[in-house]
């Protein structure tokens, strides 16, 4: 270990060949010859690793005796230290919690004084301040006449402890770097040492070993966890090792071991303990093989694992806080496959911390208070469905991170019922090559792909310029018949800017004549939804069947009547199947089943019926007594958006047009299809108006 002080010394020997006496270290430092004679006790023992020797002779001074590669790695080690600042004081205490946790064995206050180069009466008050910090996590700093202080704790609270002071210190910029490539990334990130960086509590070579033994098992459910998530394992394991050789005693957690269970997880933390054991040739004891499994179960995924045996229940779960959410749009959030993806995949391992008192960080909370204030109200109601499932209460930051997964589904939502366009904006100064052409860039940075800005000079507006925008801006006095013109300061004020948003907003919302160009690709974009919709009422069919059949019997008999192509209908069970796991698409409070999916396995898309045979409600427990189960499939091609958004607006119609639901729970085809034709008509007519 290097005190700063010793840092100090060592730099002022390596500068120089000769030697240097203790009264001149003394002077350059600032300090006495005393304390320099104190520092250079551990002289010996921080030069160990490298091939250098200190030497004295009396009447002469000290001088470092090895090679010039030994030194030069040295001070290049000693450059690449963070020197901490011992006049700030948060910094400093921060720092000191630090060095308890890196290494809980008692030490003397003479110990962190030298460390931090203050008075023990220093570090002593400093004691008292960050003991608040350990009272968080039950944890207490011992103080023991002529022993020393230490931590003392459980193991659970003091991991608690650890992770949580990794989690308000860690960098999340270099998370990002280190995530875009893992291992190169965090083997340059760990030799970055500053205040801000956490990787000084960690051993730096046990840190690089245990990142190659991950990366080398190319383990596919290690690599899908998300970029903190890899980062607080790796962090975790490298802990966990180095108290190992420490031969630190681990205390038994006899209820974590009863809910160990044998499945993907707890084989994942096998292998990685196995895997370690070779690395560091140790042996890994079960319960941090638990804690391990613990980590993985509790950590977050890119993608959710829909195959999981507990899959049903998480389900379950989130359709219950979808509808207890708001149960006026219930049915329209759980039409937003994204959101149910989201949602699943953020529950399952936040059940997991939940259970097992796991804490997590939500840096965006305050924001997410003050913004979306009703969103997380919402989220603070349905938390007691979580909490009451848990048997626990919900901290803030969870409800937060719920509020997150709601709001932006609610956002898409309010998008797709809201149809924008790009607004046309030409900026204009006397020649349209200077003052225009900064107003542009800044223009281009606040509104990005909301707008498109051309500059002009005011000579250069012709009748077809003015047709094409929608309004202009310009530093200089402009009339023109017919045409909006905002006159702006050529810095683009704040007062500008605002008025700016006030026309943007105004005209993305209304329809536009568009370009010539542009007008022959809605011809074909209204050419191929006339096709489709013809299609559609055309290939529609309503079936009637048992009313005690079952789902996976229903969905057969459906694609059997879709297609003849044995591959296409395996294609399109599996993907409806797969929706309907990831929540259920039954609604017995609307009394019908919406089955729908992007699937390959149709090249159009496609609206079919299924009733009992008595047209009465199905028997079949899975279906709750609904009347009818409609089959809504959408092709994976290059119309996905048109598509997506045909199919939305009957699926919308469903709910909101009371006509089309009673025609169809009738069950008379005909009928259902002479209603489709008319919501059909309605959609193709607001298309039209939309893209005038």
């Amino acid at each position: 270990m290097f005190t700063p002080r010793l840092q100090q010394i060592l730099l002022i020997l390596l500068e120089t060949e000769e030697t240097t006496s203790i009264k001149r270290l003394a002077e350059q430092i600032g300090v006495s010859k005393r304390t320099i004679q104190r520092e250079l006790e551990y002289m010996d023992g921080a030069l160990r690793p490298y091939s250098i020797v200190f030497q004295s002779k009396t009447g002469t001074g000290v001088w470092l005796d090895g090679a010039k590669e030994e030194k030069e790695r040295l001070l290049e080690d000693l450059r690449e230290m963070d020197s901490i600042d011992t006049g700030d004081k948060s910094q400093r205490r921060k720092r000191l919690i630090l060095e308890m946790l890196k290494d809980r064995t008692a030490k003397k206050l003479y110990y962190y004084s030298m460390m931090f180069g203050v008075s023990e009466a220093t570090i002593s008050s400093d004691m008292d301040a960050i003991e608040k910090w350990f009272e968080r996590f039950h944890l207490q700093i011992l103080r023991k006449q002529g022993y020393g202080v230490s931590i003392e704790g459980s193991e659970k609270d003091y991991r608690r402890a650890m992770r949580s002071f990794i989690d308000q210190n860690m960098d999340t910029e270099m998370i990002r770097d280190f995530y875009e490539d893992r291992e190169n990334s965090l083997l340059q990130l760990i030799n970055k040492k500053n205040e801000n960086t956490m990787y000084r509590i960690l051993d730096k070579n046990i840190l690089k070993r245990v990142l190659t033994c991950i990366v080398r098992m190319k383990n596919s459910n290690i690599s899908c966890l998300t970029e903190d998530s890899y980062i607080g394992l790796i962090l975790h394991i490298t802990i966990a090792i180095n108290r190992i050789l420490k031969q630190e005693i681990i205390e038994e957690n006899e209820a974590l071991l009863s809910q160990i269970k044998k499945d993907e997880e707890y084989e994942d933390a096998c292998l990685i303990s196995r895997a370690l054991e070779e690395e560091f040739e140790i042996e890994i004891p079960l319960i941090e093989t638990a804690y391990i499994w613990l980590h993985l179960k509790g950590a977050k995924r890119q993608y959710v694992k829909e195959n999981s045996s507990e899959q049903d229940q998480l389900n379950s779960l989130v359709n219950e806080l979808i509808d207890a959410y708001d149960p006026n749009i219930a049915y329209l959030l759980k039409q937003d496959d994204e959101f149910i993806r989201g949602l699943l995949a953020h529950m399952e391992p936040t059940l997991i911390r939940l259970k097992n008192g796991m804490n997590i960080t939500n840096p965006l909370l305050d924001q997410i208070k003050q913004d979306y204030a009703v969103i997380y109200q919402n989220c603070q109601r349905i938390a007691v469905i979580l909490q009451n499932y848990v048997g626990c209460e919900i901290p803030d930051a969870e409800i937060g991170f719920l509020a997150i997964h709601f709001g932006a589904a609610i956002v898409r939502m309010e998008n797709q019922q809201e149809q924008k366009r790009k607004v046309w904006i030409g900026v204009v100064c006397a020649s349209g090559i200077g003052i225009s052409r900064l107003m542009c860039t800044k223009l281009a940075k606040v509104f990005r792909d909301r707008v498109e800005i051309t500059p002009y000079g005011k000579e250069n507006i012709t009748p077809f310029i003015e047709n094409k925008t929608d309004f202009f801006l310009s530093s200089l006095p402009m009339e023109l018949e017919g045409v909006d013109i905002l006159e702006v300061s050529p810095l683009l004020l704040e007062e500008d800017i605002e008025a700016i948003e006030e026309k943007v907003s105004y005209y993305e919302r209304i329809p536009k004549v568009k370009q010539e160009e542009v007008f022959t690709r809605q011809l074909e974009q209204i050419n191929y939804l006339a096709v489709q919709i013809k299609r559609i009422l055309k290939e529609m069919f309503c079936m009637k069947v048992d009313p005690y059949i079952g789902f996976e019997e229903l969905l057969v008999a459906m694609t059997e009547k879709l297609t003849n192509y044995p591959q296409r209908r395996y294609q399109i069970q599996e993907d409806v199947t797969a929706r309907e796991h990831m929540a259920t698409q039954v609604f017995p409070e609307l009394e019908f089943a919406l089955l729908h999916t992007k699937t390959k396995g149709t090249v159009n898309p496609s609206i079919s019926f299924c009733f009992t045979k008595t047209l009465e409600p199905f028997q079949d427990p899975y279906f709750k007594e609904i009347r009818v189960v409609i089959l809504m499939l959408m092709p994976e091609d290059e119309h996905s958006k048109i598509n997506s958004d045909m199919l939305g607006f009957l699926t919308s119609s469903l709910v909101e047009d009371e006509n089309l639901i009673d025609t169809i729970f009738e069950g008379q085809e005909g009928a259902i299809r002479s209603e489709l034709s008319r919501c059909l008509k309605s959609y193709f007519n607001q298309f039209l108006e939309q893209t005038s």
